[in-house]
């Protein structure tokens, strides 16, 4: 079976109505840094929480001041806000390619840490890079759910459309597909997020189960310019060619 890995986004949607369930790789050291995030909530020091969130404005912080233990619930693939999010459109998916999403990504999130397409959170906010009281969650969560993860992906082909800040999370051990994107011979950046929505998009849709199955798959608006291995990783190269 292909897992995907993929990055979360700052952006959430709000609201929610999913019922809580085990998420993956779920134990006690998540409950950790959630308990964490949820005393720092609590204790409503405004310039901690502004830091925290990212946010200049206190105004701004109050729509995820909430109890995470008692929120409403969103698949984390719904829940998410962003640029790849948006070139994904899960939304518009029929129920099979939404139902590849859900059991198939991995999704590397700010304070979950490695979540399923499918697994329910609430709504929270962690920009990017800040530690969560005492814990530093790239760290934290390498750490603690490497071993698991090796595990859980130990039959499973692996494509990473994560962003290079995600690696920080978790070293894939064993032989991973990752891509890069190029536009009038430059390397894309920014924009690289929507075509990463792209390709999973495409990789739902057609239910693809092998990176054989991948390298025969034709997405719109990119073609190969080459494809690279070094050690474990084998990189492809795409044109954006719209």
């Amino acid at each position: 079976m292909l897992k995907i890995l993929f990055s979360p986004a700052e952006g959430k949607a709000s609201g929610g109505s999913e019922y809580a369930k085990e998420i993956l790789g779920s134990n006690s050291a998540r409950e950790n840094i959630l308990n964490e995030y949820n005393n720092i909530l609590k204790r409503g020091d405004e310039e901690t929480i502004k830091e925290l969130f990212g946010f200049k404005k206190f105004s701004d912080c109050k729509p995820y001041i909430n109890d995470i233990f008692n929120s409403p619930l969103m698949c984390a693939v719904e829940r998410y806000q962003g640029v790849a999010y948006e070139y994904l459109d899960f939304d518009s998916l029929d129920e099979k390619s939404q139902e590849y999403i859900k059991s198939n990504t991995i999704i590397f999130s700010n304070l979950y840490g490695p979540i399923l397409g499918g697994d329910t959170i609430a709504n929270y906010k962690v920009k990017q890079g800040n530690d969560v009281g005492k814990f530093i969650p790239d760290r934290f969560y390498k750490d603690r759910f490497s071993y698991q993860l090796d595990l859980y992906l130990a039959k499973s082909e692996i494509l990473d459309l994560r962003a290079g800040y995600y690696d920080k999370f978790y070293k894939v051990t064993k032989p991973y597909t990752t891509m890069k994107f190029l536009k009038g011979g430059k390397t894309v950046s920014h924009w690289a997020k929507a075509y990463r929505g792209l390709v999973l998009r495409a990789v739902a849709q057609n239910n693809i189960n092998s990176m054989e199955e991948f390298m025969a798959l034709e997405i719109d608006g990119l073609s190969v310019e080459e494809i690279t291995v070094i050690k474990n990783k084998t990189e492809i190269v795409y044109n954006i060619t719209n």
